[in-house]
């Protein structure tokens, strides 16, 4: 995976980030989710290498980058602080201004940076999310029972590190059976990689603590932009017609609360577009970055 990708470690923020480095031309940033790492990309990142400049970390908290303690307030997992990782690192890759697609968490990472960054982020990518705020708002029964675990991973004192830990490969592939509608689009190494990752019990933690944060100081740093100030960049969200985005509402009425410039649609996969589908993701995304 990853032929004729660099790799390196780079501290900003006093976290080490693990990245994947490829291509020349404008800079796009490629953020991953939950429960994975950069592997995600591996389907679409040596093509979309042939036009940009792809960087492809380890979120903290995932893979192997750093895993700091979250601190009483989980400021630590912020995506606030998230985002600054990512800012540092293309800062320390030279570059200073760049496009940005996150799926899942990363996608959370993706439009804090958006928000908070806003000379650094040319364009932004949203893969089947709806912001933060939105999504814990629009929580009813029924998309408590598809996301149950925001709820789950949010516990604190410990719960779902040791439930997770009893049998850290079984919640891994059942999180990715149960949200993918191909769970053959995991092939055996990269499954294998999420796994080996998956193990380490401080990446559990770090991973709930991510979650602990999306249940508290990103909710309020949310709260605080919501119609007060937009996106400025352009926006693209795509989701999967099986994927969780879209068991809210139309995610593109969703983030037109958002940002001043949307469009989307769906694609015909689950949660994991570049992996389930990463023909459709790459012509949607290649067509968007290029776009005037």
């Amino acid at each position: 995976m990853f032929e004729g990708f660099e790799t390196g470690t780079s501290t900003p923020e006093d976290v080490a980030i693990h990245y994947r480095k490829a291509g020349s031309g404008p800079g796009l940033l490629l953020l991953h989710g939950y429960p994975q790492t950069h592997v995600l990309w591996r389907k679409v990142a040596p093509r979309l290498a042939e036009r940009f400049t792809v960087v492809c970390p380890d979120l903290r908290g995932y893979g192997r980058s750093g895993k700091p303690p979250a601190g009483s307030d989980f400021a630590a997992y912020s995506k606030r602080t998230m985002a600054r990782d990512m800012v540092g690192l293309m800062r320390a890759l030279h570059i200073n201004r760049f496009s940005v697609c996150g799926h899942d968490r990363g996608a959370r990472v993706a439009y804090r940076l958006a928000f908070d960054h806003p000379d650094a982020v040319e364009k932004l990518v949203t893969l089947d999310i709806i912001p933060t705020h939105a999504t814990w708002s629009r929580m009813d029964h029924k998309l408590a029972r598809s996301m149950y675990h925001w709820q789950f991973l949010a516990q604190p004192d410990g719960l779902p590190e040791r439930l997770i830990g009893a049998d850290p490969d079984y919640y891994l592939t059942e999180t990715l059976k149960r949200w993918s509608r191909d769970f053959a689009a995991f092939e055996p190494e990269a499954l294998e990689a999420y796994k080996l990752a998956f193990r380490d019990p401080e990446t559990i933690r770090a991973t709930c603590d991510d979650y602990r944060a999306g249940a508290s100081v990103d909710f309020d740093i949310d709260a605080a932009d919501f119609g007060r100030r937009k996106i400025a960049a352009p926006v693209l969200a795509l989701w999967g017609q099986g994927g969780l985005a879209r068991r809210a509402e139309d995610p593109v009425t969703v983030w037109r609360e958002w940002a001043a410039d949307v469009r989307g649609h769906a694609l015909d996969c689950g949660h994991f577009l570049p992996e389930e589908d990463p023909h459709g993701t790459l012509a949607a995304v290649e067509s968007f970055l290029q776009s005037a």
